[in-house]
């Protein structure tokens, strides 16, 4: 029986630019359709990447735009309110040796990296498009398309995001739940003395933290208990952001004086999503946040959906036959890598919401980067 050849890949984000750029590089046939018009390509303020996930993107061919693009240090400072720096803990090279600690990125630029390299990989790119399982069988899945377009794939990967509709469709009744807390977010010019992310933990907010993304910006972000949605418009984003960062010294002051256009503020609760059963049904298999989320305490969501990506990838080009075996091995080997990232990052978000002052958040952030510098 001839290897599958065809695959399509729901979702242009993250886990889904990456499932598309490795399994062309495989020599599969591919096809990614994404929801939105413009592949979401200039959302979001800033992305923190630890070293396992540069790993993966050095694995994409992106490793040289991204570190050229990006800020990358190898520390980060824990700091009282008033700006004052009480401990610098170096990062561990979670992505090996020869790969910076950390890497802050513009969310857009990363994305725009990724754009590219899916374009310059020869899959076919549908963007405004959504899909249809019409069903299937052992040997593959048939699709139609939002644009009366029908097709037939080997395989489906899902990479359709927290709110996957693959997920529901095949039966998967997993959803996200809220653990409580809430982000801002806004991306900023970077004051000369930025080079690494400092947080405070005290004051109005649980965590006022930055990342440096490039040579001339920033992401900054706050984090408290989330509210009712309803009770926050868009129009005062800004100024809720700018009454939380001005408790804060060092370099917020600097920052908060952007702090000015609601529209260029991001508000989020933070999620948490981890699938139990199977990631697939059939030949429908989920990956990234379809299948799991975490709040980004460790920084390590993106990360863990890139992983996702390169594994599959890895075990669909090793195997003859693509079968339940198959997929639920893949389950199996990223649950014993997710699970334990999704449960401390939801872990050090709870000891702040229960204001438990003596956890051991350093021994559990060290145990989580010892276990990532291992290959997934």
């Amino acid at each position: 029986m001839n290897d599958p050849r065809t695959v399509l890949v729901i979702g242009g984000g993250a886990a889904g630019n990456a499932a598309t750029i490795l399994l062309r590089r495989a020599g599969f046939t591919v096809d990614l359709v994404e929801a939105k018009d413009d592949w979401n390509a200039t959302a979001g303020s800033g992305i923190t990447l630890q070293g396992n996930a540069l790993r993966v993107l050095r694995e994409l061919g992106v490793w040289d735009q991204v570190d050229a693009s990006g800020f990358a240090f190898g520390s980060v400072g824990i700091t009282a309110p008033d700006g004052t720096v009480l401990h610098v803990a170096h990062d561990l090279r979670t992505g090996g040796d020869d790969l910076p600690a950390t890497l802050g990125i513009q969310r857009p630029r990363l994305q725009r990296i990724l754009i590219d390299a899916v374009r310059a990989s020869g899959a076919t790119v549908r963007l405004g498009t959504t899909c249809q399982i019409l069903g299937q069988d052992t040997d593959g899945v048939s699709i139609r398309f939002s644009d009366g377009g029908e097709g037939r794939y080997d395989l489906v990967v899902a990479a359709d995001g927290l709110a996957s509709s693959t997920r529901a469709a095949i039966g998967i009744g997993d959803k996200p739940e809220p653990t409580g807390m809430a982000i801002w977010r806004i991306a900023a010019p970077r004051p000369a003395g930025v080079t690494r992310t400092d947080l405070a933990y005290g004051g109005p907010a649980y965590i006022a933290g930055y990342c440096p993304t490039s040579d001339t910006t920033l992401y900054a972000y706050v984090v408290e208990a989330n509210r009712d949605r309803a009770a926050v418009p868009p129009e005062t984003y800004a100024d809720e952001m700018r009454r939380l960062a001005s408790a804060y010294g060092g370099h917020w002051p600097e920052i908060t004086e952007h702090i000015t256009e609601p529209a260029r503020i991001n508000y989020t609760w933070f999620d948490r999503l981890l699938v139990e059963g199977a990631w697939h049904r059939g030949r429908v298999v989920l990956i990234g946040d379809a299948a799991h989320c975490c709040p980004p305490t460790l920084a390590q969501g993106a990360a863990m959906s890139l992983e996702d990506a390169w594994v599959l990838t890895r075990m669909l080009t090793a195997s003859g036959t693509w079968d339940d075996a198959l997929f639920q091995a893949y389950h199996e080997r990223r649950m014993a890598r997710v699970r334990p990232v999704v449960e401390a990052s939801v872990q050090l978000g709870q000891w702040q919401l229960d204001g438990v002052r003596d956890a051991d958040v350093p021994g559990l952030m060290g145990r989580m980067m010892t276990m990532l510098r291992e290959l997934p």
